[in-house]
């Protein structure tokens, strides 16, 4: 085999951690399986990865390695492309070196998809309180191939691309999961599962010295940088002749439509940056933000039909609004023949009396999903989104499936028929 020699090869963080890696990965018959996001750490630590296997001998190679990728359906297109050369490079060399390394897509489940859950059954987009979406999308999917592989072969363990320097939070994470005398962690929440983080003591700069020194993948690195570049405008390129120091902030890539931010930076710098196809995605992005707490695009009650009463009035028009007590407001409703399932402009204020006084507190009915008027806007806006792109930019991009379709109309056609 021939063996590339990296001008970064005698850094001593990076001889340290292949020699952890190879120490690991020898020291018993549990299986790996390592989280590939496609950003820069994981790329390290699969590369790194590649790299100690391939320094040992092929009897020692044993145990097998599960290389796991996320695929939320709604990532950046850009970036799933990205991801998916990379992981047919990891297939690639590992194939071409002898290495037990197999890669894997793991997806969430139908009922759990952005689209059948925002369109479908009506969940509010994200917000910092209300994340629904990461463990549906990310956190399930990923757990569901772990317990498979635990009941499989008994123990896994997890190798992670985590570092004490990206955050306190994550340093103090990192901390008290660790195991006395042990480069293993204890797993968060899987029971039989261990994580390993052969770079946690990593900072960015070593993150990107090794990847724009690794020789043998200098290409595919490059065109990560250049990702990261593209991405936000904020990770700058320093380069010292001697020392070859890089700097390139701590960009994050995610899905097209996260709500959980205030802003899509990758977005916006990718399409600062000539992409202007991604232009119709920001616009959607942005219109699913400004629907959110829009009061005449929700239910007036949760999932289960039941009600609950909120002091945020934004959004009722006190001059038009009917005042009830709430002890006549289900009365009140029945008379009406309000259906708080589709009922869009609800000028009601509920005077709640507080125990022990004599004044009312005015409420209003909290909000629930998107009503189904709603849910069947954005599913057309979101398909001629879809067909604007490829009209306008000549691009091809599947932004939802037929099968979520089929699966969100499914859901619309039994809650307009409860009893089907």
């Amino acid at each position: 085999m021939k063996i590339v020699i990296s001008i970064f090869a005698d850094n001593k963080k990076v001889v340290r951690a292949k020699e952890t890696i190879k120490e690991v990965y020898l020291a018993d018959k549990r299986p790996w399986v390592v989280g590939f996001s496609g950003g820069k750490d994981s790329s390290v630590v699969v590369q790194l990865t590649l790299q100690a296997l391939s320094e040992l001998e092929p009897e020692q190679r044993r145990k097998p390695v599960y290389v796991i990728s996320s695929d939320t359906l709604v990532e950046t297109p850009l970036i799933i492309q990205q991801i998916d050369t990379a992981l047919n490079r990891i297939q690639t060399e590992a194939d071409r070196v002898g290495l037990p390394v197999k890669v894997q897509k793991v997806r969430p489940a139908l009922q759990d998809t952005f689209w059948v859950s925002l369109i479908g059954k009506g969940y509010p987009t994200p917000r910092q309180k209300f994340r629904w979406c990461t463990d549906r999308m990310k956190i399930k999917p990923a757990n569901r191939f772990i317990l498979d592989k635990v009941s499989e072969h008994g123990e896994v363990v997890m190798v992670l691309g985590v570092r004490v320097d990206e955050s306190k939070s994550r340093a103090e994470s990192i901390r008290s999961h660790q195991i006395e005398g042990s480069h293993l962690m204890k797993h968060s929440t899987l029971p039989n599962a261990y994580t390993f983080a052969p770079i946690k003591d990593w900072s960015t700069d070593d993150v990107w010295e090794f990847l724009l020194d690794n020789a043998e993948w200098e290409e595919d690195n490059r065109k990560l940088l250049q990702l990261y570049q593209d991405s936000d405008g904020e990770c700058p390129l320093v380069i010292d002749a001697d020392s070859k120091k890089v700097s390139c902030g701590n960009s994050r890539f995610g899905c097209w439509t996260c709500t959980v931010v205030n802003e899509d930076k990758a977005l916006s710098g990718f399409i600062n940056n000539g992409v202007e196809w991604l232009k119709p995605l920001l616009e959607f992005r942005n219109h699913l933000v400004e629907i959110r707490e829009d009061r005449r695009k929700r239910q007036k009650q949760r999932k289960d039909g039941r009600r609950y009463l909120t002091t945020n009035l934004e959004g009722i028009d006190q001059t038009k609004a009917v005042r009830i007590s709430d002890s006549e407001l289900d009365e009140w409703l029945e008379r009406n023949r309000i259906d708080l399932r589709t009922v869009e402009d609800l000028h009601l204020i509920v005077e709640v009396p507080v125990e022990g006084e004599l004044f009312p507190v005015e409420k209003t009915l909290g909000l629930g999903p998107f009503t189904l008027k709603t849910r069947q806007e954005l599913l057309n806006q979101l398909l001629a989104t879809q067909e604007r792109i490829c009209n306008q930019y000549g691009v091809e991009v599947e932004l939802i499936s037929g099968e979520e379709i089929e699966e969100i109309r499914r859901i619309w056609q039994k809650e307009k028929s409860p009893s089907a």
